[in-house]
C-alpha cells in the first residue's frame, strides 16, 4: 500500500493521534534560558511511521521527550489521544534509544520483560508475548543469553522488542541505529519496517540521517538547527514493503534533495 493509502486508512472517520501545534521549550539553568524549540507543529496519524529529521543537536530529542510526557511544553499545545482513546505516557510509550542500554546481568527474555514488571503486568501472559515478540525481531532461540552473547544488531532488536512487550500506543525511537556500521544499519531499517507492519504501531523515529528519513517515513518533518522550527513536513509517497533498490529511484532521489535544500545543503558542486 502506498504512503498516502496508509494515511487515509490510519485517518478515516478520526481525528490524529499526534497533534503539535506551535510547540515551544525553553531550558533554565542559573538563571539563564536556552531557547531549545520554537515552533513545531504537526500531526500524526495512528499507525504512522513519522521519521523526524534534523542535524545533531537541533532539538530532535527535545520533541520526543515532550511527546514521551517527560518534559511539559512552554508554549503551544501537544496533544496525544483523545477522549475516545485516551492515552497515558506512563503505560502507551515505548522507547528505544541509540544504545540498547540492555542490562547485562539480565538474559534477553528477562530485559524483554522489564517493562512488563514495572508497571505490573500479569507475568505469565507477559513472558509468552516476550516470547513472540523474540521471534519476531529474529531473535528465538536467545532467550537464555545475555547482552554480551549478542552483536550490536541484535540487542537492538531485543530492545525494540522491550519497547513493545507492553503493547504501548506509541514507540519513540531516538537514533538506534546510529551507532552500527552502515550494513548492519540498512539490514535494521529492513527490519524495522517489518517489525512495524507486523505489529501496527506508531512509531516517532529521530534520525540525523536524510536517506534513512525518507527510507523509513510514512511521512517526513524537517527540522532546522536549534532552535528547533519545523522547515517543513510533508508525505512520502514510496508505496511499502520497500527495498534497499528504492534508494537509486527518482522519486528517493527527489526527497533527499527536498530536505538537503532545507537544511541549506548544497546538492551540486555546480
Amino acid at each position: 500500500m502506498s504512503a498516502a493509502g496508509l494515511r487515509a486508512v490510519a485517518a478515516a472517520g478520526r481525528e490524529p493521534f499526534i497533534r503539535l501545534r506551535s510547540i515551544r521549550k525553553v531550558y533554565r539553568a542559573a538563571g539563564q534560558e536556552l531557547l531549545a524549540v520554537s515552533d513545531v507543529t504537526m500531526t500524526v496519524d495512528e499507525g504512522e511511521m513519522l521519521s523526524l529529521v534534523g542535524p545533531s543537536g537541533c532539538g530532535k530529542t527535545t520533541v520526543l521527550k515532550m511527546l514521551a510526557g517527560l518534559l511539559p511544553p512552554d508554549g503551544g499545545e501537544a496533544v496525544i489521544g483523545s477522549a475516545a482513546r485516551p492515552f497515558d505516557p506512563g503505560r502507551d510509550v515505548g522507547m528505544v534509544f541509540q544504545q540498547p542500554l540492555l542490562l547485562k546481568w539480565r538474559t534477553v527474555l528477562e530485559n524483554v520483560l522489564l517493562p512488563a514488571e514495572i508497571i505490573g503486568l500479569p507475568i505469565a501472559p507477559a513472558r509468552e508475548r516476550a516470547r513472540e515478540l523474540l521471534r519476531m525481531v529474529g531473535l528465538s532461540g536467545y532467550e537464555t543469553k545475555y547482552p554480551h552473547q549478542l552483536s550490536g544488531g541484535m540487542q537492538q532488536r531485543a530492545a525494540i522488542a522491550r519497547a513493545l512487550v507492553h503493547d504501548p500506543k506509541l514507540i519513540l525511537m531516538d537514533e538506534p541505529f546510529a551507532a552500527l556500521d552502515a550494513l548492519t544499519r540498512e539490514q535494521m531499517n529492513l527490519e524495522l519496517l517489518r517489525i512495524w507492519s507486523a505489529s501496527g504501531k506508531t512509531i516517532v523515529f529521530v534520525t540525523h540521517s536524510i536517506p534513512e528519513a525518507v527510507f523509513l517515513g510514512t511521512q517526513c518533518a524537517v527540522l532546522t538547527a536549534g532552535p528547533a522550527r519545523m522547515a517543513d513536513v510533508f508525505p512520502i509517497e514510496i508505496a511499502y514493503p520497500r527495498t534497499i533498490d528504492i534508494m537509486t529511484t527518482p522519486a528517493f532521489g527527489a526527497y533527499t534533495r527536498r530536505i538537503y535544500k532545507q537544511l541549506g545543503v548544497a546538492t551540486s558542486t555546480g
